[in-house]
């Protein structure tokens, strides 16, 4: 049987996590991606992994105070040693049972082994219409990275 390639965390948003703005801050909800991601890469991989991209983060509504908060991972492509999911974040109050999607990125991690040297992940094969897309999109965001890479070295 092959590892879950896919996994939701929920949390409950609460007053600690409120910005100067009465939502809930940015850093916040990269920490709960940053959780769901290590905990799906990790299944996936059988060990330890870390987060070496977070890219083309999109907060596309704000999270309430008191508001559960659910932060979906999936691996949607697989390279030698690393694996690249998507991550969406999802919030609801409570007392609805209708969520709103706030936040989508893709992060990659890389599998390592007890040397701190990269090891070889299983490998994902895409098999629906939904999942061959979604392995579309993580190989053109790796184009699309290479380019933005090159124009960032000389500031580096």
């Amino acid at each position: 049987m092959s590892p879950p390639r896919e996994l939701t965390l929920q949390f409950l948003a609460e007053p600690s996590d409120v910005n100067f703005g009465g939502k809930v801050h940015g850093g916040m909800v990269m920490k709960w991606i940053d959780q769901a991601g290590y905990a799906c890469a990790s299944g996936w991989s059988g060990g330890y992994a870390v987060t070496v991209y977070v890219g083309g983060i999109r907060f596309i509504h704000p999270i309430q105070i008191g508001q559960l908060v659910e932060v979906h991972a999936q691996v949607i492509h697989t390279g030698t040693t690393s694996m690249h999911l998507a991550v969406d974040v999802y919030s609801r109050h409570t007392t609805e049972r209708e969520r709103c999607k706030t936040t989508h990125c893709i992060i990659i991690f890389v599998a390592m082994d007890e040397h701190g040297k990269p090891r070889t992940v299983p490998s994902w094969t895409p098999h629906t219409d939904e999942q061959k897309k979604l392995e579309q999109y993580a190989i053109r965001l790796v184009e699309l990275r290479e380019l933005i890479d090159r124009e960032m070295r000389p500031h580096l």
